[in-house]
């Protein structure tokens, strides 16, 4: 388990030579460049889209924070730990508007022991109450990694077969106390299907990169604080199902939802298709989105493959992101109006 090939690890590679991104226009202007990074960046969530992949909709996650003194450093504004739980606050509300018929929980970790800030619960305001309380928490010692996975397993391990088990760290500090061998407690993650992630806020960790390595989980250092919320809205859209997990819901007894939450649910099961991305100059029909009915000003449009209306990349990503069905099909075909 402890092998791993040398390397460059993947946030390095991205990094090198960057300069050469860079072009001038004939204005000498590098306008050009950059508004072409910020397209290609708003696109990406679309281009990771996995498509007809069955997702784990009912979810048991429990988010670890990291609550060592490396979390008082400032260089996340005004500091990590403030920075982290105002970010974790969003993620909670998306979470529960993705996932609505799932559950999280907190836990905190410090002076070497692990706490529960709150318990598995479907509850988003109970969570996001604790983790405004928590900014008044002082940050002390050397965080347990062991301790906190412990305390999650200890739970997780008996959840239903036919939901998700994972694990969120946000890890701060670069060093772990630990009353025993992580490594076997690894082992014992994989074989209870206990998915780890781990967002860093310092360096590369390895024993954060085999635990991830070795859960089916995964392992990014943050950015700058934008790219933080990027990695920790990647967790907000439910992972791929397990293929052994179960899929008899009514066998295993699901617990009973609201209609609305079922619905607000189904976009996972069919995901929208990605619209095809076809260059403005290429585009033959009329120059106006579908969608806003704005001009079209974007380098490309985006056409959807059913009802072939054209979209802007704005409308595209919230088609995708936030509406989960495409306008033009709704409009063509209408629901049926009941009597």
């Amino acid at each position: 388990m402890d092998d791993e090939p040398e390397r460059t690890k993947s946030w390095e590679g991205g990094y090198e030579r960057t300069w050469e991104i860079l072009k001038e226009d004939e204005s000498g202007s590098l306008k050009a460049t950059i508004e072409d990074i910020l397209f290609k960046a708003k696109r990406k969530r679309l281009y990771e889209h996995h498509g007809q992949v069955r997702l784990g909709m009912m979810r048991h996650l429990y988010v670890v924070v990291d609550g060592s003194r490396t979390m008082e450093d400032r260089d996340l504004k005004p500091n990590r730990l403030t920075c982290t739980l105002k970010l974790l606050e969003y993620s909670v509300e998306e979470y529960f508007d993705q996932n609505p018929i799932s559950q999280i929980g907190l836990i905190v970790t410090k002076s070497k022991r692990a706490e529960k800030m709150t318990e598995l619960s479907g509850r988003e305001k109970k969570h996001v109450t604790a983790l405004k309380k928590a900014v008044d928490m002082n940050c002390s010692g050397e965080p347990s990694l062991y301790n906190s996975l412990n305390l999650a397993m200890q739970t997780l391990k008996h959840m239903p077969g036919h939901t998700s088990r994972e694990v969120l760290v946000v890890l701060s500090s670069l060093t772990t106390c630990d009353p025993a061998n992580i490594y076997d407690l690894i082992k014992c993650l994989k074989a209870v299907k206990i998915r780890v992630s781990v967002i860093g806020l310092s360096a590369e960790v390895r024993v954060c990169t085999v635990l991830a390595r070795e859960t089916g989980g995964t392992y990014h250092i943050i950015l700058d604080e934008s790219h933080y919320k990027e990695l920790l809205m990647h967790h907000v859209s439910p992972p791929p199902a397990s293929s052994t997990s179960e899929c008899s819901l009514i066998r295993m007894g699901l617990t009973l939802v609201s209609a609305p939450h079922l619905a607000r649910s189904y976009h996972h099961l069919f995901p929208l298709d990605a619209f095809q991305e076809v260059p403005l100059e290429e585009y033959k029909g009329e120059r106006y989105c579908q969608g806003c009915q704005g001009e079209m000003k974007d380098q490309n449009v985006y056409i959807c493959k059913v009802c072939q209306n054209a979209f802007c990349v704005e409308c595209d990503l919230f088609v995708h992101d936030s509406l989960h069905c495409c306008p033009g099909c709704i409009h063509e075909h209408p629901a049926p109006v009941s009597v």
